[in-house]
């Protein structure tokens, strides 16, 4: 268990504040309702000045006490909320001033204040980094079984357990923040990683593309330039060659974007699912494709069917739950890999007849040899796109392999 692996001060920027400091006045309304609902434990105390048990002089002593003590704690708890405990000195002062407010007022006020030790085994949990808050959570008990025990209190042994169990369970609540903390900021690294290999990759592929064509024409136009005045007929030529190498750099160029352009499976499921969660559909989607066989034109083909099919449950369905699935099958003219799309929705478009969507998605499948079925299923509709795979097994492999199923 890694321990404040937090730098002082770490924020991790985003929509979500699990275990960071509220920044606007919405965010810490939300996160006061949250700890203030934890009071509740106070309520032994409030009952016993409301009691009117003790004298005058007490019980305003003890409003104020208890006044203070909670200011004290709602005080560190926001100030050490999403930040690494790293300024030992002033969390102790004011961890040591919450336990000696609980000391004094359950002295002087009776049994009925012991339940502030609580609050005190929380402030260690969460305020003090783990090596400090493994021995302060059991001295803080310890030290409420002796005040109890003064004061001839018959439960202070059984609030002991309770101090000890609340106060550990905090720490594990905080290493939880934590690790989610940096699992969000492992992530947005991971991302900006791969954004940057992109770009290192188009850099590369630019530069083979391009660097051998651009010197070629850099090199035949200056050859050109000079042969221009006296050799006009072989100047002419290198001029041609210019062209030709032109042209051919437009056509690699293009190539090259044709790919960068083109959908992958495996973005278009991430999609699908980002899609579906937001229109409020349950979405059950594969895991990541096997698209061992599968050409590039098969899988931006059902790249492409996917999006269409998703996009059309969102839009136009109502349903409340989708399918994916990705399964290899054995056909009569070979191996193929089947994407199956299908819904709980009111089913396809009216009269039957195929949209401009699902007529440009037969025609993109039938093109890289697939095809496209679509129909009412059992309480909606289904989309079944299949694309052939080269070098898959013979007839006599097995009937169906599912790649993945969401089902």
């Amino acid at each position: 268990m890694t321990e404040d692996p937090l730098p002082e001060g770490a924020r991790i920027e985003g929509p979500v504040r699990t275990g960071e400091s509220p920044r606007t006045l919405r965010e810490a309304l939300r996160k006061s309702v949250w700890i203030v609902i934890w009071l509740v434990f106070l309520s032994s105390p409030i009952h016993d000045l409301a009691a009117g048990d003790h004298s005058t002089p007490a019980t305003v002593a003890g409003w104020a006490g208890l006044a203070a003590f909670v200011a004290v704690y709602l005080t560190l708890v926001f100030r050490t909320m999403g930040v690494a405990a790293s300024r030992l000195p002033a969390v102790s002062l004011m961890v040591l001033t919450l336990l000696a407010l609980a000391v004094v007022l359950s002295l002087t006020l009776g049994p009925a204040w012991l339940g502030l030790f609580v609050y005190v085994s929380v402030a260690c949990g969460t305020a003090f980094p783990l090596r400090v808050s493994y021995w302060t959570i059991p001295l803080t008990a310890g030290v409420m079984m002796l005040v109890g025990l003064h004061g001839g209190a018959e439960d202070a042994r059984s609030l002991v357990l309770l101090v000890v169990l609340i106060g550990f369970a905090m720490t594990g609540v905080r290493q939880l923040v934590r690790t989610t903390v940096e699992l969000r900021r492992a992530r947005a690294t991971v991302a900006q990683l791969a954004a940057n290999e992109e770009r290192l990759r188009l850099a590369r592929d630019l530069h083979d593309l391009l660097g051998h064509s651009l010197s070629l024409i850099t090199l035949k136009s200056e050859l050109a330039g000079r042969m221009l005045p006296d050799h006009p007929e072989r100047a002419a030529r290198q001029v041609a060659d210019i062209e030709q190498v032109s042209r051919q750099a437009l056509v690699d160029v293009r190539a090259a974007v044709t790919g960068y352009r083109r959908p992958r499976l495996a973005g278009e499921l991430a999609g699908a699912q980002v899609a579906l969660t937001a229109a409020g559909v349950a979405a059950g989607l594969p895991a990541e494709p096997d698209l061992h066989g599968v050409s590039d034109e098969g899988e931006s083909a059902l790249a492409w069917s996917l999006r269409e099919a998703v996009t059309n449950v969102v839009r136009h369905s109502g349903a409340r739950r989708c399918t994916v699935e990705l399964v290899r099958r054995q056909t009569l003219d070979g191996p193929v890999l089947e994407l199956s799309v299908e819904d709980d929705g009111s089913g396809g478009s009216a009269g039957g007849v195929p949209g401009n969507g699902l007529t440009g998605l037969a025609e993109r499948l039938e093109k890289a040899g697939g095809s496209l079925e679509t129909g009412g299923a059992r309480r909606g509709f289904r989309l079944v796109a299949r694309v052939p795979l080269t070098g898959g097994r013979g007839p006599g492999g097995a009937a169906e392999d599912a790649v993945g199923s969401g089902a």
